[in-house]
């Protein structure tokens, strides 16, 4: 309970300075994960390269209009209100009991040919947090920039995954790094939602106050991801949990290039047309699911002082629980225009 308090001590900084970084001591990026079995990766040592967060945030609570969010650290929390007045969000990311922190986060509230569009996304990686910070700092950009992201949203969300999965496949190209991590994003434009999912992280809407899956874990022992692995010749073996090939505890991610003959990023999709029951979004890494139900996530979202402050409550509940991973949530609160 004492690490707990000090979560509480470091949430309590976090608002009193409007959602700025609150750094982890003695944070390494380079050590193993939950779910990833591999040798020494490289540049043994190194710094964690610090995501970006709002420059501008100087008091606690949600900023209105035109915003952008995105980062990988030791710990940060901060909020954002949609210039609209549509949606607010909070988001909370926590290195919890890693040595490292791999986890990632982007958000992004803007217009499109003045269209409203707002994205947000959660990354999980393993191996290492290259391919992560590559998700965080591309895979919106890329999708905004396709032809058919407002004619063809699932085309082009389906399309610049599998492409982002090539580009984080070259640029990491050293031999002693295999980096890899999940992808969960969700796209709104107007009132229709996109859920796209590669991985373990999930989304869970609350509709009419009960708790909605909007993806599905991306697991080994999954009866149709384990047959498409063993169609394509690979294995899965349980050591502690499933795994591809006894290393990876997880059937789809980004980069991975020695497994990725099994291991794709095409990633699952849902939509959604988001109306009077769509009350909320909850959008996390595992680290929060091992230990929180879908439906005990959603029964405190009402409870809590805005969507900022539910997501830190999450990641403060998932710790106190004994989460032993990364720990990032994000949650989208919608409102009703009527």
């Amino acid at each position: 309970m004492a690490r707990a308090a000090t979560l509480r001590g470091l949430v309590s900084i976090a608002a009193a300075e409007g959602g700025r970084h609150v750094r982890a001591s003695g944070q390494r990026w380079d050590a193993g994960w939950r779910g990833f079995r591999a040798g020494p990766s490289g540049s043994r040592g190194r710094a964690a390269s610090r995501g970006s967060s709002p420059s501008s945030a100087r008091r606690p609570g949600p900023r209105r209009g035109v915003a952008a969010s995105s980062g990988c650290k030791g710990w940060v929390s901060g909020g954002f209100q949609s210039e609209d007045g549509n949606l607010t969000c909070g988001y909370s990311s926590y290195k919890g009991r890693r040595s490292t922190m791999e986890d990632c986060y982007d958000i992004k509230l803007t217009k499109i040919d003045g269209q409203p569009v707002n994205l947000f996304g959660v990354f999980d990686g393993h191996g290492g947090n290259l391919a992560a910070e590559y998700l965080k700092d591309n895979l919106f950009k890329n999708l905004m920039k396709h032809p058919e992201f407002l004619k063809d949203t699932k085309l082009a969300i389906s399309r610049t995954f599998l492409q982002t999965d090539e580009d984080i496949l070259e640029t990491i190209s050293s031999p002693f790094r295999d980096d890899g991590s999940t992808a969960l994003a969700a796209v709104l434009i107007g009132n229709h939602l996109y859920v796209a999912n590669v991985g373990d992280s999930r989304a869970v809407a609350s509709k009419a106050g009960k708790a909605v899956p909007l993806s599905k874990d991306h697991k080994p022992n999954r009866k149709d991801e384990r047959k498409r692995i063993e169609d394509a010749g690979g294995v899965v073996i349980f050591d502690d949990t499933w795994r591809v090939g006894g290393i990876l505890a997880m059937s789809r991610a980004f980069g991975n290039r020695l497994l990725k003959q099994y291991v794709k990023a095409e990633p699952d999709i849902e939509e959604e047309e988001v109306n009077s029951d769509m009350e909320y979004l909850i959008l996390a890494t595992d680290g929060l699911w091992d230990v929180v139900r879908n439906e005990d996530a959603v029964a405190l979202l009402k409870a809590e002082d805005g969507p900022q402050a539910a997501a830190v409550k999450l990641t403060e509940i998932a710790y106190s629980r004994q989460s032993a991973d990364n720990i990032t949530c994000i949650v989208v609160q919608f409102h009703d225009e009527k």
